[in-house]
């Protein structure tokens, strides 16, 4: 490559034009903001479509901000941040909960609708009547809920759908790799796992299982928030004296030992 008239070797290796009318320049682009300029009017599609849009063809229905906002409602529940909100959360599924312990499913659920209904019912009741007293037209209470828009769209049922299937190939892939022992060691954990939730099912039922979780969920994190250097000590002692125990048994295990990645 051979110098041209005006221009000299920079310190970074390339030639720079020394321009006398006072433009930056940036090597062989020229101007940065014109060029740029340039190569986005040249990039545009025809129909007018910008470069953003063009290569975020989701921007307008991203899902991302829902799911963290989801995500940030339910570990605002769980470390009680609202204690009124998460208190009622935690009652109302701890009553329905023990409510089916002692009564069927179909009964709960007809008991919740029994309930649900005389609440609305008896408030549409009191509305009109008041409404009648008053002589005022304000109209259906439940005017603004009853317009809501509640419908699924197709686009929404396919993604859930994707994520459906995703999870359960994920599932079945993880089951027969366990089953038909393509790690020894793997395999071994699921069966002691297996066997101890054999116990585990003789002490307590599926119900009383999924209240312990409900209870845990609920307490766990506030207090591992609050004792958080203590627990992870103690967790890391135990991890420690499991590890060392499943590194003795695969080392006299034949065939159980790892491959090196």
């Amino acid at each position: 490559m051979s110098a041209q008239p005006g221009e000299e070797l920079g310190s970074d290796g390339k030639w720079l034009r020394d321009d006398s009318d006072g433009d930056e320049r940036n090597g062989l682009f020229g101007k940065t903001t014109t060029r740029f300029v340039e190569l986005r009017e040249e990039l545009k599609p025809r129909g007018g479509e910008d470069l953003d849009q063009q290569f975020h063809p989701f921007h307008d229905d991203v899902q991302f901000p829902v799911a963290m906002e989801t995500a940030s409602t339910a570990i605002d529940l769980l470390y009680w941040r609202n204690v009124k909100q998460s208190g009622a959360v935690f009652s109302s599924v701890l009553l329905l909960l023990f409510s089916l312990t002692q009564f069927s499913v179909v009964s709960v659920g007809a008991y919740l609708a029994l309930a649900a209904l005389s609440a609305t019912i008896s408030f549409r009741i009191y509305k009109s009547v008041l409404q009648a007293v008053q002589k005022t037209d304000e109209g259906h209470p439940f005017k603004a809920y009853l317009e809501m828009e509640i419908s699924l769209s197709q686009d929404q049922i396919s993604k859930y759908a994707d994520k459906i299937l995703l999870n359960t190939n994920t599932c079945m892939k993880e089951l027969r790799r366990l089953f038909l022992v393509q790690d020894l060691v793997d395999s071994l954990k699921f069966a002691v796992l297996m066997w101890l939730l054999t116990y585990v099912g003789a002490l307590f039922n599926g119900l009383t299982l999924l209240i312990l979780a409900v209870v845990s969920m609920f307490t766990m994190p506030v207090v591992y928030e609050k004792h958080q250097a203590q627990i992870d000590q103690y967790v890391g002692l135990i991890r420690t004296q499991v590890n060392s125990v499943v590194g003795k048994i695969q080392a006299k295990i034949p065939g159980a030992k790892r491959k090196e990645e």
